[in-house]
């Protein structure tokens, strides 16, 4: 009797993308926002100080919309050192939410990708909206509030004098909450920016990828800074609240809303969209080419 042969070979497995390790996405993530943060700040400066102005300000500096006329106008009159106020604050501030963003994310991204390492267009933004939530929490909105009111007290007489002061006066005058104020716009602002952001960047690179082009620092340069754009018009109101929330008074999210309407209308909500986008396009650029770099150095056999 025929002996019946049987292919026992193991069928061919796809290949797997491999993961990114938690603390390389958290070095990574951090030196990203720190290096995006110092390069950018003026733009930051100025799409701020914008924002909280109103629209009884008459000086050339107050009425300039143009981010690099605006930023002329400061150093001209104030000196390059005020490009820079709150600028320590963001640094830190930005160095932490990236790390806090990417290790998200990545958690997130590794739980939710097939086998191939591919993540969907939905469950990408879910990814970056979780990711963006988290970091608000744990590191925007203490440094964001920080930043905002010593922008905001450097228009006048100073109170502050300088971030560790500003924490310090803040607290004693309201309490620990005080560094807390804002966080339910800063929380709609970093989900909606993170996850438009980091959602549009995951879409753009695999679109590159099944098209072939070859992955270096300028397509993904390319790739971060169409996603900056991205998410400059579609979050710019959610900033833009939260700016006017966390001034040195504070004020609450329908309060905030009111004033931008009283002061400019419907359109005031994308008021400083024009400094963000400045900030926004190097930044996306900068912070995924780092983040990509870094990441390679740190852990050669992960391929992203």
């Amino acid at each position: 009797m025929a002996a019946l042969v049987v292919n026992s070979a193991p069928e061919a497995k796809k290949p797997q993308r491999a993961h990114t390790p938690q603390w390389v996405s958290l070095v990574s993530g951090g030196v990203a926002g720190g290096v995006e943060a110092a390069i950018t700040y003026p733009f930051e400066y100025s799409k701020t100080r914008v924002q909280l102005l109103d629209s009884g300000a008459v000086s050339a500096v107050r009425k300039s919309t143009n981010p690099l006329r605006l930023i002329f106008e400061v150093a001209k009159q104030e000196g390059i050192g005020a490009l820079y106020t709150g600028c320590s604050t963001l640094v830190i501030g930005t160095t932490a939410k990236a790390a806090v963003r990417f290790v998200s994310y990545d958690t997130i991204r590794n739980s939710l990708a097939d086998e191939r390492g591919v993540l969907s267009p939905g469950r990408g933004i879910l990814a970056g909206m979780t990711a963006g939530a988290v970091e608000s929490v744990l590191a925007v909105t203490p440094t964001e509030r920080i930043k905002t009111a010593l922008i905001d007290d450097a228009k006048g007489a100073r109170q502050f004098k300088s971030s560790i002061h500003a924490a310090k006066t803040l607290v004693r005058r309201h309490g620990i909450t005080e560094l807390y104020r804002g966080l339910v716009s800063t929380m709609m602002k970093q989900s909606a920016t993170s996850a438009v952001r980091m959602g549009s960047y995951n879409m753009l690179k695999e679109t590159v990828k099944a098209k072939g082009i070859k992955k270096n620092v300028l397509t993904t340069f390319g790739i971060g800074a169409v996603a900056g754009v991205i998410t400059v018009y579609a979050t710019q109101p959610f900033d833009t609240i939260k700016t006017r929330a966390q001034g040195v008074k504070g004020a609450g999210i329908m309060e905030a809303s009111r004033s931008v309407m009283r002061d400019y209308g419907v359109r005031g909500f994308w008021k400083g969209s024009s400094m963000r986008l400045g900030r926004l396009l190097l930044s996306g650029g900068i912070v995924f080419s780092v983040y990509e770099e870094v990441s390679a150095i740190l852990s050669p056999g992960t391929h992203r």
